[in-house]
């Protein structure tokens, strides 16, 4: 396993806090002047990419082992890079104030200056997507599914005490899902390596991060836990270790009391192996009788690369539905009406991809398809970016979506990865807009009475359920979707008050869990000719 995701999960594990803390805002840095910058010149960015502060040597692997191209340069060089390529191709370059790049001796102090710091009609900041990466972390991050942990994924509900920490889904084959008594979905933590879940030491809170996202590999970890339906405890080992990450989980056909088989799968990353995982799934419901309707659950499924979106789309609707219709419309900045400036090539609507890609399988096989005219889908907060393009790109195309859940997060915006003297940046470079040109869901898309063609979406607002494990059929979500296949509408599932689980003898908080997730599985992420 690489330094890469040990240090991603290393930074996204600081989940406790003992008390809330204030944080700085954009726009209060006033550096002293310098000169030689002029405001509002720019040169091209070429001028100064590749100049490094650092300069690596040897074969690059992200680059087909080619020398690296860098040469010495100094962080003002780097700085000036990016000052140069933000005014190009960052979508509200207008919006940017302008400041010396000298004044700045952290390359990612300056990047992070490099937005614009305006809101949205409802106050949330329109730029909350800009990022950056290392470089060799990227590569090793989009390359596949491999992550480091035990094969759990948990959720924090409440960071403060009292703290609700549960397991909302597990990876096959993992510490998790081989231990003598398996972590399951619902399952609550209690303790961590001997410390209480609600401890309010500092020396506690570290052992829980570590515990919960652990920073090495191969070392033991002691939980307490609660299964759902346990009225006592039990505690259970678990080895930090590489995990393989399932794209996909859960694909079968449910026989609906009316007779319909009703096809149900768990899509949970856009990753590259996900083009061959979607197309197994998609075979498999193809089977037999073939189904009548598909639920998509994509609940938990941050983003990554938008062409396995569009692709997903595809076999969902197939061939007829899609004929003549855009998938989506990337849209830059003013200075580029017409042209990708990152590809060079002409801008034009994206077709629905009727064939591999070369993610994970051979270029230009047919892709295959269950040619349905709606699908259910199965939302949360989670549910964000290159998830919500399936939503737009199929709603374009007048297939019917049903949301099922709750509203998600709404990011309409997407990125090519700029890589220069060892990091790569991310600064939002475009929207997304489908068939009937929109794109305006910065709040998110909501399960809704009426379908307005916009953000509502005809549906039911359905809460999590974490007593039943994913794709059970009485699971909250899934049953209302069961329901409203059948007819019924927006069925109120069993419930037992408005703070508790819709299922008896379970009083975890019904509440959407907030999932880390990496910069890449959580944004629209178009892939950059090299």
């Amino acid at each position: 396993m690489t330094k890469s995701v040990l240090r991603l999960l290393s930074a996204a594990s600081v989940l406790f806090t003992l008390a809330a803390c204030g944080g700085g805002g954009g726009g209060g840095f006033s550096p002293p002047p310098t000169s030689g910058w002029q405001p509002g010149v720019f040169l091209a960015a070429s001028t100064f990419q590749n100049r490094c502060a650092v300069p690596r040597t040897g074969p690059d692997p992200t680059n087909g082992n080619q020398p690296y191209p860098d040469i010495q340069g100094t962080t003002t060089d780097e700085n000036n890079f990016l000052r140069s390529f933000t005014n190009n191709t960052y979508l509200w370059y207008d919006e940017i104030t302008d400041r010396d790049p000298a004044t700045f001796p952290n390359t990612q102090d300056y990047f992070d200056q490099l937005k614009t710091f305006g809101t949205t009609p409802t106050g949330t900041p329109k730029d909350q997507f800009s990022f950056y990466f290392d470089t060799q972390e990227w590569f090793d991050l989009f390359q596949g599914g491999v992550s480091a942990g035990y094969g759990a994924n948990f959720a924090v509900i409440s960071a403060t005490p009292p703290r609700e920490v549960i397991v909302v889904y597990t990876e096959p084959n993992s510490p998790a899902t081989n231990a003598p008594m398996p972590l399951l979905r619902g399952t609550k933590i209690l303790s961590v390596d001997g410390t209480d879940i609600n401890t309010t030491t500092q020396a506690g809170v570290d052992i829980l991060n570590e515990g919960l996202f652990p920073s090495v590999l191969g070392v033991p970890h002691t939980f307490v836990v609660q299964d759902v339906g346990e009225t006592g405890s039990h505690s259970v080992t678990l080895t930090s270790a590489t995990i393989t990450d399932a794209m996909v989980q859960n694909t079968k056909a449910i026989t609906t009391p009316g007779g319909d088989r009703v096809g149900y799968m768990t899509f949970n990353y856009h990753r590259a192996p996900a083009e061959a995982e979607l197309v197994t799934a998609i075979n498999t419901l193809r089977g037999g009788a073939g189904i009548d309707d598909l639920v998509l659950d994509i609940r938990y499924n941050g983003g990554g690369f938008g062409d396995i979106a569009n692709q997903l789309a595809y076999m969902i609707a197939g061939a007829s539905n899609t004929a003549g219709k855009t998938f989506d419309l990337l849209q830059f900045n003013s200075k580029h009406p017409s042209t990708n400036p990152i590809t060079g090539q002409p801008l034009a609507p994206d077709a629905f991809h009727n064939q591999t890609l070369e993610f994970s399988l051979d270029a230009g096989t047919a892709l295959p398809t269950l040619d349905l005219a709606r699908v259910f889908v199965i939302t949360g907060p989670g549910t964000c970016s290159a998830s919500e393009l399936i939503i737009n790109g199929l709603r374009g195309a007048d297939i019917q979506v049903i949301q099922i859940g709750s509203t998600t997060c709404g990011k309409p915006y997407g990125f090519y990865e700029e890589p220069n003297c060892g990091t790569s940046y991310f600064p939002i470079q475009f929207r997304s807009v489908n068939d009937k040109n929109f794109g305006d869901y910065t709040d998110g898309f909501v399960p809704s009475a009426v379908d307005d063609a916009m953000a509502n979406v005809l549906g039911c607002s359905v809460p999590d359920d974490y007593t039943k494990q994913l794709g059970d059929a009485a699971e909250n979500r899934l049953e209302v979707a069961l329901a409203y296949q059948a007819g019924l509408g927006c069925i109120t599932p069993v419930s037992v008050g408005p703070r508790v689980l819709g299922k008896p003898g379970f009083t975890l908080d019904a509440v959407d869990a907030v999932l880390y997730r990496s910069p890449f599985d959580s944004n629209i992420v178009m892939r950059r000719p090299r």
